[in-house]
């Protein structure tokens, strides 16, 4: 177990100051597919550890905003433009919770979203699919027309249902795998860019 979790990305992480491995994962994302630029306001909801919002303010630069969302707690990043809500993305107080933030709308939505593992994959698949509808609604309330966003996902029975329900609102959906995600991981990102309309 311990072998498996200290490995190249792990240490490299440990190396740069980042709050997980994961924070690779959306750098070779949003560099790959151009998801973050300059400027934007970001949205990350399942932001715990920290290291998404790390890498997300690193792109934004000091003009932009990075708001972090988690039920767990999140040590406080050194920026003025980040900020963190400790609340269950389910709870229907957060969208306003984020528009005092963010002013409006967003120009990206990340998740990185799980839910407590069971262990049988079928009713974890299932899980993340709920988190996922989640992440769409919101995006229906706060991302903003051409915006993008990247979604988690657990593959299973109703990942093809899915992008084609997304499909719909963007104009690019792609699933993706990046280097940093363990070979042995179901895990899989969705790419979603040009929100073109609410569902």
């Amino acid at each position: 177990m311990i072998k498996c979790i200290r490995d190249s990305y792990y240490k490299e992480a440990k190396r740069r100051g980042l709050r997980s491995r994961a924070a690779f994962k959306l750098l070779e994302i949003s560099r790959k597919f151009s998801i973050i630029k300059k400027g934007d306001i970001v949205l990350d909801l399942g932001a715990a550890p920290g290291g998404w919002l790390q890498i997300a303010r690193m792109l934004t630069g000091e003009n932009g905003k990075v708001i972090g969302v988690d039920i767990s707690p999140i040590k406080p990043l050194p920026y003025s433009n980040v900020f963190i809500i400790r609340k269950d993305v389910r709870d229907p107080s957060l969208i306003d919770d984020i528009r005092k933030i963010s002013g409006g709308e967003v120009d990206v939505i990340l998740s990185d979203l799980a839910p407590k593992f069971s262990g049988f994959h079928h009713l974890d698949h299932f899980r993340q699919i709920s988190l996922v509808k989640y992440t769409i609604s919101i995006a229906n309330s706060l991302l903003k027309k051409h915006g993008n966003m990247v979604i988690k996902i657990i593959m299973g029975s109703e990942v093809n249902k899915l992008i084609k329900e997304i499909s719909n609102n963007f104009n690019y959906v792609k699933l993706y795998k990046p280097k940093a995600s363990r070979k042995h991981s179901s895990e899989i990102y969705l790419i979603c860019k040009e929100w073109k309309e609410k569902s």
